[in-house]
C-alpha cells in the first residue's frame, strides 16, 4: 500500500505543476522517478520517454502508467495514472468558469502570457536531458572525444548512430513534413538492425 501511495503523490504532484503539457512535465517526472525514488536508472528514463511517445495519449499520462504498473502492477498503474489526471481536472473547471466569467481582465491574459517563457525553459530542460542521455550512452558505434566527461557528461564517447538518426530525422520532418510515427518507426528499425541484430 505504500508504495501506491507513494506512486499516487509523486504523480499528484507531477500533475499539479506540469503547466504546459506533457513536455514541461518532463523534468519533474525525471525528478521524481530517477532522482527522489530511484525507481529508474537515467538511461530507463529514455526508454520511458520513447514509450510514452509511440503510445497513444498524453505523454505524462503515459508515464504514470507505465511507471506504476512496472512498480505495482496494474493497481499502481491506476494510482499513478489517478493522481497525474485528477488535478488536471479540477483545475480546469475551476479555469473554465473563471476564465468564462473574468476572460477580458488584463491580470489574467498578463498570467498567462508570463507562464509561457517557463513553459518554453521546461521543454528546453526535458530536450537537453534525453539529448544527453541519447548521444552520451557510451554504446554503439561510437567515437571518442577527449574531455567531454569534464563538461558533465556521461563519458567521452559520441554515440554516431545516434547522432546520424537524430539529424536525419530533424531533416526530415523539417524538410519534408514527415509524419512523426513514421519518423520514429523508421529511426526505431535502424536501431533494432545496428544495436540488436549487427550489434554494434
Amino acid at each position: 500500500m505504500k508504495i501506491l501511495l507513494e506512486l499516487f503523490w509523486s504523480f499528484l504532484q507531477i500533475g499539479l505543476f506540469s503547466f504546459g503539457g506533457g513536455y514541461a512535465a518532463l523534468p519533474m517526472i525525471q525528478d521524481q522517478v530517477v532522482r527522489l525514488h530511484q525507481w529508474m536508472q537515467p538511461g530507463e528514463f529514455t526508454d520511458l520517454i520513447t514509450i510514452s511517445q509511440m503510445t497513444p495519449g498524453p505523454i505524462a499520462l503515459n508515464a504514470a502508467s507505465f511507471v506504476g504498473a512496472r512498480m505495482a502492477g496494474i493497481p499502481g498503474a491506476v494510482f499513478s495514472t489517478l493522481g497525474c489526471v485528477a488535478p488536471a481536472c479540477i483545475i480546469v473547471l475551476v479555469l473554465a468558469w473563471l476564465y468564462n466569467r473574468y476572460r477580458n481582465l488584463q491580470v489574467i491574459e498578463g498570467a498567462l502570457r508570463g507562464l509561457r517563457p517557463a513553459v518554453v525553459g521546461l521543454i528546453a530542460t526535458a530536450a537537453l536531458t534525453i539529448f544527453v542521455s541519447s548521444f552520451f550512452s557510451g554504446s554503439g558505434a561510437s567515437v571518442w572525444i577527449p574531455g567531454l566527461s569534464s563538461l558533465g557528461l556521461p563519458g567521452d564517447r559520441l554515440d554516431l548512430c545516434a547522432v546520424i538518426s537524430f539529424a536525419a530525422g530533424l531533416f526530415i520532418l523539417r524538410k519534408y513534413k514527415a509524419s512523426p510515427i513514421l519518423v520514429m518507426l523508421g529511426c526505431g528499425l535502424i536501431g533494432l538492425i545496428v544495436y540488436s541484430i549487427v550489434g554494434i
